[in-house]
């Protein structure tokens, strides 16, 4: 910023001690370094610089500027370049935000392919079960795995549909019994997903059959891994995301219950603070990560 170049030039002066030093810094000569000097001193009505044959010293008041302005200048300084780097599609920081569950197996893949092909840009990641508020949590974005968004304060970007599907260890089947139908199942062997601890609803389909079971309210938790570890020791049914049961079905700890009725599939999107324009390194972010999950793990979601 040319408007504030003597006060750089002071600066680089104070700090070398010297004017040729100075003068070399910034590619200019020692008498443009000392006419700038003289026309600061002028506008301030002050002396900055005590000049001799040997060095250059400040005065009082030159110290007290320098020791005003060089704060200011090096602000200034760091957020020109944070909204540099933030204008570049290749460069920068962004903070993410991603359910815990979710962020431990799709993420240690996903940013080592981001990081090979964006090695400029920094990353700070929230992994929380917690709805965040992504108006006022300090997140550029946050991965989100729900039903359909019906938030119209907020810009929200639908990635793929993920399906889920009720589990059962079999030794809890081997005493209650498997359900051939919705209605068969009892909502006290239903345990809760719940950001509230509230009973959860859920909602099947079989051609143009459409069923709803209130979950029970024994057992009400917030995170998918701890629901799958419960059922697996016999505790209840889950209703829960394929990518995050499929390591316990492929074990046999747990089995799908109801295979051929349809539960309601659940949304991958992606939500922003309410931009006005996407950042380009929010927008190279979003198009990286769709990109990977259709080409690296297709078979967890489905694509529309």
């Amino acid at each position: 910023m040319e408007d504030i170049r003597p006060i750089r030039i002071f600066l680089e002066v104070a700090r070398q001690q010297s004017f040729v030093g100075a003068a070399k810094h910034f590619n200019l000569t020692p008498s443009t370094v000392t006419r700038t000097i003289a026309r600061l001193e002028e506008d301030l009505g002050q002396q900055l610089l005590l000049r001799t044959t040997r060095k250059v010293s400040l005065t009082a008041i030159g110290a007290t500027v320098a020791a005003r302005y060089r704060p200011l200048i090096e602000e200034l300084d760091d957020t020109t370049q944070q909204i540099t780097r933030e204008s570049r599609p290749d460069r920068g920081h962004l903070r993410l935000n991603a359910p815990l569950s979710m962020g431990l197996r799709l993420l240690p893949g996903f940013l080592d392919a981001f990081r090979a092909e964006f090695p400029q840009v920094t990353l700070s990641v929230d992994l929380s079960d917690r709805l965040v508020d992504i108006m006022e949590d300090p997140f550029d974005l946050s991965i989100r795995i729900s039903r359909p968004p019906s938030d119209v304060s907020t810009i929200w970007r639908k990635i793929c549909v993920v399906p889920r599907n009720v589990i059962a260890a079999p030794s809890l089947l081997d005493q209650i019994g498997t359900p051939e139908t919705p209605d068969g199942l009892n909502p006290e062997h239903c345990l809760s997903y719940s950001d509230d601890q509230t009973q959860e609803t859920w909602i099947f389909t079989k051609g143009g059959l459409s069923r709803k079971v209130r979950a029970g309210d024994q057992l009400t938790l917030n995170n998918g891994d701890l629901l799958c570890a419960l059922v697996a020791r016999g505790q209840g049914m889950a209703l829960l995301p394929d990518f995050l049961i499929s390591e316990a079905l492929a074990s046999g700890e747990v089995v799908k219950v109801l295979e051929e009725w349809e539960a309601e599939p659940l949304w991958l999107t992606l939500f922003y603070p309410p931009y006005e324009q996407f950042p380009p390194l929010v927008a190279s972010f979003t198009d990286f990560f769709e990109c990977y999950l259709q080409t690296e793990r297709a078979g967890e979601f489905q694509f529309n």
